[in-house]
């Protein structure tokens, strides 16, 4: 498999402290074998426990891990835009976008390149195909997953088999438009927006494994999913309209 010599991986971390060892040596065993690539971990004042100095320490003693602290950061929407921000502005071809945690395998990096080498502009994961799973999942998050799949796929037009997943990956012409584009979500449904607006985009789905971190979604992010997802229904509407 050829594989693009420039890859970023961007991760927002916080509260990350009782998992990081685990993740980041998952981390670098597919750097590794990969032979590239550098990370990006993405930090803000959400963090109240030792996750910042933990990714400090680890990016003194390995130079492919880079870390920025982004006090200024509002959600964690700001914090992937910061990671593509940062990623792009650095030259790199393949931006890989992943929770830490070990709610996503660094495992399945190499699917994911293997992906866009193979002619496709972005990949996306898929809990809902053979091989894809939602692991520590009660049935409301589930649910949250499965029926706001379906829920926007009639809405919005899209055709994918996962529209809520976080584990994706783009060429640098596809998160040059991420970043131009003024993003309405402000927690979960950010991944659901990015992938209505890459839909007509040449794409390809990526089963993963998902470790869900918390049983439950906060009131606010529902409400702004439900929010964003009627802005985006009504003004396809609008734009179909004689």
């Amino acid at each position: 498999m050829r594989i693009d010599n420039d890859i970023a991986i961007i991760v927002p971390m916080a509260n990350e402290e009782p998992e990081f060892a685990l993740f980041t040596e998952e981390l670098k065993s597919a750097l590794d074998r990969l032979g590239t690539g550098r990370v990006y971990f993405i930090v803000d004042d959400v963090s109240e426990d030792r996750t910042l100095p933990l990714c400090n320490e680890l990016s003194k003693d390995d130079p492919r891990f880079v870390t920025l602290y982004a006090p200024e950061n509002r959600n964690v929407v700001d914090a992937y835009l910061r990671g593509y921000r940062e990623a792009f502005e650095n030259g790199h071809a393949i931006i890989i976008e992943m929770d830490a945690g070990m709610s996503h395998d660094p495992k399945a990096i190499p699917l994911f390149l293997r992906v866009l080498n193979e002619g496709n502009e972005c990949a996306f994961g898929c809990r809902f195909v053979s091989g894809g799973s939602m692991q520590n999942s009660n049935f409301n998050r589930y649910f949250l997953s499965r029926f706001g799949t379906i829920l926007a796929n009639a809405l919005l037009g899209t055709r994918m088999r996962d529209m809520t997943s976080g584990f994706e990956g783009f060429h640098r012409h596809i998160v040059k438009e991420i970043l131009a584009h003024r993003f309405h979500s402000t927690a979960h449904f950010f991944q659901t927006e990015l992938r209505y607006l890459l839909r007509n985009k040449k794409f390809a789905e990526v089963p993963i494994r998902y470790a869900t971190p918390s049983p439950r979604v906060s009131r606010g992010a529902v409400r702004n999913a439900i929010g964003v997802l009627l802005y985006y229904f009504f003004r396809r509407m609008a734009l179909r309209a004689p």
